[in-house]
Parts: structure tokens; sequence; C-alpha cells
């Protein structure tokens, strides 16, 4: 599976792991699974798509800041299978959370950016169950947050 090149086919570039924002670690392994702890939408830069949605974001704004925050959820995947995309089974289920006014409801279609990526780069194994939770905000005003639950051979 290479994973790198079908991002690059698609115009994306795996980003390098992000330090975790607090005492927590950015993923843990038990058994056949890995649980990834929150990702945002960080660029490379160190820069985030912040802001709500319904407020000074739109739904493509949102969408591509779920894309971003699973974008950083494959970096962290790589660290833990260290860099072997072989020992990848499939992922498991998303929670994604949308930083939105009260009146904002496409939660679900902001989720879909990551979502989206996840079947474009894995195929039937990158469909997942999931939630997409609208929360009046997030750490450093970041659009979205996700965590992520990956089976591993």
């Amino acid at each position: 599976m290479d994973v790198e090149r079908k991002l690059e086919d698609l115009g994306l570039v795996l980003p390098d792991p992000k330090s975790p924002l607090g005492a927590y670690v950015p993923y843990l392994s038990h058994e056949r699974l890995i649980f990834i702890s929150g990702q945002g939408p960080v660029l490379a830069s160190g820069s985030a798509i912040c802001g709500r949605l319904g407020d000074d974001l739109d739904l493509d704004d949102g969408a591509r800041a779920a894309q971003l925050a699973a974008l950083n959820i494959l970096g962290q995947i790589k660290v833990a299978l260290d860099g072997d995309w072989q020992k990848m089974s499939r992922i498991i289920r998303l929670c994604g959370y949308v930083n939105s006014t009260p009146d904002f409801t496409h939660h679900p279609a902001v989720i879909n950016g990551a979502s989206e990526l996840f079947a474009d780069v894995f195929g039937e194994q990158g469909r997942h169950s999931r939630a997409a939770i609208g929360v009046a905000s997030l750490p450093m005003n970041w659009a979205v947050e996700i965590d992520a639950i990956v089976e591993i051979t």
C-alpha cells in the first residue's frame, strides 16, 4: 500500500506528526488497535484553520479543515506503524468535533472531508463508522478536531 503516492496523486503531502498539546500521548497501541488522539487542522508551517462554522467559516472551509486533520491522523499512523503501511488493516472509527455556532447543523458534511480522504487513500478499508459532533469551542480555536481508531495486522 503506497499511501504517500496516493496522497501525492491527490495533490496532498503527508505531514510530520505534531506534538501533543497536553499531558497525553499522540497514539496508543493495544493488541490490533491503534487509538489516535485528537488531531487538528494544523499545516506543516504550524498555522491552522481556525474559527467557527456558521460564523467566520463556511462548509468548504470546514471540509478542508477535516481533511487536514485526517492528514495529521495519517502522520500519527505512519509513526505508530514504523512507516510500514502494510501493517495497516483498516480505519475503524472516527469521531469528529466541529467548532460551530448553535444553529449550524451540517456537522456530517464537514467531517466528510476526513471520511472521503480515508476512502480515497484506502478504498473499502478506509470506510469507517463515525460521529460528527458540534461543540462550542476547540483547542487553539481549531475549526475541527478528529480522533480515530485503526486496526492493524
